[in-house]
């Protein structure tokens, strides 16, 4: 490399000699496929001691750039005489290697002065490498390796970068047992460092796919089915595997000319009795997204999830290290067990959830890392079980600061109902008694990247009557796992949606209604705080249902989606469900007992000649009964809430605490699109009455 640098050298002072101050060199660096030597730091084997690698990895440490002298200049008073000294260590690619003490006399003992100002220096840095955490084997440390950058490599990374490094592969021996016990500390001398873009791993299209990509995308129920096929392990919970797909898309991030950053990134949180498949969503997202870390309340601190300041072993000086959420720039960070973090540690989070930065300023070092990344969270509530008695946000138990920084907040419940049960345990068992074909039948997928040869990907998963039960008839469609990535990963990066009037004009009005609706006291308690980040979060959830239909232009059903999805997350949709079913529930047995009382009191006077009065009394039940046990109409959530609004908003204008049947039945009907029936609103009313928000006594209603 040497030669190689001196001869370019010369060359270029041939062409003109402008190009070069005097005693500057050219130096050389190198880039390419590099085939077989191109490795991770854990593929780095003593075979490789003495050649140029192309290593690939994550910077996670980076020191300070000093100076390191290449040249000293003396000057002898009393000769009058200059000498010059080089220096060389043993991380240099030309010569043995020198001492590096400065001489102090020279050959007859003349006192020497060290002109500082002739002498020569070149900027060291020393790096460190890790293997890319989505890559790296489980259940074993990822590897790092120690790199060496000089000259002008330095500063040309930070930590967080993934790169790739070409350099030479050395072994130096250690400071005093190197040469007892034989064990070399080795490094990377930099040549080259090239930044990766995190689309390193990006897939690889071909015109087929992104003719299948399209087809998908044009289809009217292109969101059910991508919802459906993340996770098709996992029964149920539709809502919140549509809501994980539109925060893999993501919104689009704003950097406004004043300095304004607004955030893209969508943040969800999953709070929910044990059993219900939360950490399993959570592993199925860093499956599928391109670039996702995963750590636990417990096992992370808040220094770990942002950046660490510690001291380097070798010269004790501070440096940098880049923790979990800095390292999943531009991704994702799933945290399990949310609320088992210390409230020190949580603190951390917060501003990486709204400023998406990472601000250290401690020991002397003030420096902000870009941790742009969405936060998936699964907690749950603070008794271990959902208690329905209280509101969701005491269950829940965390700060309202907190909350509010998340955009969507579910609350999953383990439901106890025979039907759901059964079609649970019948998913589970038939994943269970699944065998495949080509593993050998454990169905287990292998670690590390499942590079197909396949040049075209298949689209949907094939039919299995084992895997997906025998009702072949209305089979639903899902897409294989390589698809989905491929999909999403070509919406997020290549589709950039606008804001149209009509859409932003919807998502205002939205916007109004919920936080009418919220400070209302009539709607129940939601799970999160209506601020203006529900605001924003609604243009990001419209924003990635824009992306996911491939639409350059956001548009009202974009809003309409995003105001579904976002309804389901603020009113526990699932909850009320529950309570309407037990409720239903309750009536059926009332019904039997009663349908049972009056079979008895036929027995008991259907004797002689009482027949007559028996089948008197049983008319008269027939008769009375209906009203009381007649089901309450299917009233859907929308009309509920549209009912729960009008009504709430009349009693709060005109300041009434008591107010007739009658009176409201003509309020809610004006300007109703489907009127509501008079028994309707008796049972919407009553439901009211259950959640103890008002009183019915003789067709009049007293508000508590």
């Amino acid at each position: 490399m040497q030669p190689f640098s001196e001869a370019l050298t010369e060359v270029t002072r041939n062409i003109d000699p402008k190009y070069l101050k005097e005693g500057e060199n050219v130096l050389v660096g190198f880039e390419g496929p590099f085939v077989s030597r191109r490795v991770t730091p854990r593929d780095l084997l003593s075979s490789f001691i003495g050649s140029m690698v192309c290593v690939e990895g994550i910077v996670t440490k980076c020191s300070l750039v000093r100076p390191k002298v290449v040249r000293s200049v003396h000057f002898c008073p009393s000769t009058g005489q200059f000498t010059t000294r080089e220096y060389r260590d043993i991380t240099s690619t030309m010569g043995l290697p020198t001492g590096s003490v400065y001489p102090t006399r020279d050959d007859n003992g003349n006192l020497l002065v060290t002109e500082y100002g002739l002498c020569k220096y070149k900027d060291h840095q020393t790096l460190s490498m890790q293997e890319v955490p989505e890559n790296s084997a489980p259940g074993q440390l990822p590897r790092t390796v120690d790199v060496i950058v000089e000259d002008d490599l330095v500063d040309a990374c930070k930590p967080g970068d993934r790169v790739a490094i070409v350099g030479i592969y050395k072994a130096l021996p250690g400071k005093s047992k190197g040469s007892v016990n034989g064990v070399f500390r080795t490094v990377l001398i930099a040549n080259n460092v090239s930044l990766l873009n995190k689309e390193a791993n990006a897939p690889i299209y071909t015109a087929e796919d992104i003719q299948h990509i399209r087809a998908v995308a044009a289809r009217d129920d292109a969101f059910e089915l991508l919802g459906s096929s993340l996770a098709p392990s996992i029964y149920g919970h539709s809502w919140i595997k549509k809501a994980v797909i539109l925060l893999m898309l993501g919104g689009m991030e704003k950097n406004l000319k004043n300095g304004t950053h607004l955030r893209g990134d969508i943040n969800m949180m999953m709070v929910g009795d044990p059993s219900v498949a939360k950490s399993q969503l959570l592993r199925a997202i860093i499956n599928i997204a391109p670039l996702a870390i995963s750590t636990t309340g417990r096992g992370s601190s808040g220094v770990g999830l942002t950046a660490a300041v510690t001291s380097d072993q070798e010269t004790g000086e501070r440096r940098l290290e880049a923790g979990a959420m800095v390292l999943a720039d531009r991704g994702v960070v799933c945290i399990d067990e949310f609320d088992k973090m210390n409230d020190q540690d949580r603190v951390a989070i917060h501003e990486v959830m709204e400023q998406q930065t990472v601000t250290i300023a401690k020991a002397g070092i003030h420096a902000s890392l870009n941790a742009r990344c969405s936060v998936v969270a699964a907690a749950n509530p603070i008794y271990g079980t959902y208690d329905r008695s209280i509101t969701p946000t005491k269950n829940i138990g965390l700060p309202d600061s907190l909350l509010s920084r998340f955009d969507l907040l579910f609350i999953v419940l383990d439901q106890m109902d025979p039907d759901i049960d059964r079609q649970i345990s019948e998913h589970v068992l038939r994943m269970h008694r699944y065998r495949s074909a080509i593993d050998g039948g454990d169905g287990s997928l292998r670690y590390g990247r499942e590079e197909d040869n396949e040049t075209v990907t298949t689209v949907y998963v094939k039919y299995n009557r084992m895997l997906h039960g025998k009702k072949a008839g209305h089979k639903r469609e899902t897409l294989t796992i390589k698809f989905l990535k491929k999909y999403i990963h070509y919406a997020k990066h290549r589709i950039q949606p606008e804001l149209t009037d009509e859409a932003s004009d919807q998502i205002a009005t939205a916007y109004a209604e919920l936080r009418n609706a919220s400070s209302n006291a009539m709607s129940g308690g939601g799970t999160l705080p209506i601020t203006a980040r529900t605001l924003e979060t609604i243009i990001r959830l419209s924003t990635a249902h824009a992306k996911l239909k491939l639409s350059k232009k956001v548009r009202k059903i974009d809003v309409e989606a995003a105001l579904k999805v976002l309804n389901f997350a603020i009113y526990h949709k699932e909850l009320t469900e529950m309570e309407d079913r037990e409720q239903e529930r309750e009536r059926e047995l009332e019904r039997k007992k009663k349908a049972d009382h009056a079979a008895s009191n036929n027995n008991r006077s259907g004797h002689g000649g009482t027949a007559a009065t028996g089948g008197a009394t049983s008319d008269a039940m027939e008769v009375d009964d209906p009203p009381a046990a007649q089901p309450a109409p299917a009233i859907t959530p929308e009309r509920m809430e549209a009912f729960r609004s009008v009504f709430g908003q009349h009693m709060l204008a005109n300041h009434l605490d008591l107010i007739s049947i009658a009176d409201i039945e003509e309020v809610v009907n004006v300007g109703a699109a489907m009127q509501y029936t008079r028994q309707e609103i008796v049972s919407l009313l009553e439901k009211l009455q259950e959640d103890n928000r008002l009183m019915i006594v003789d067709e009049m209603v007293h508000m508590m």
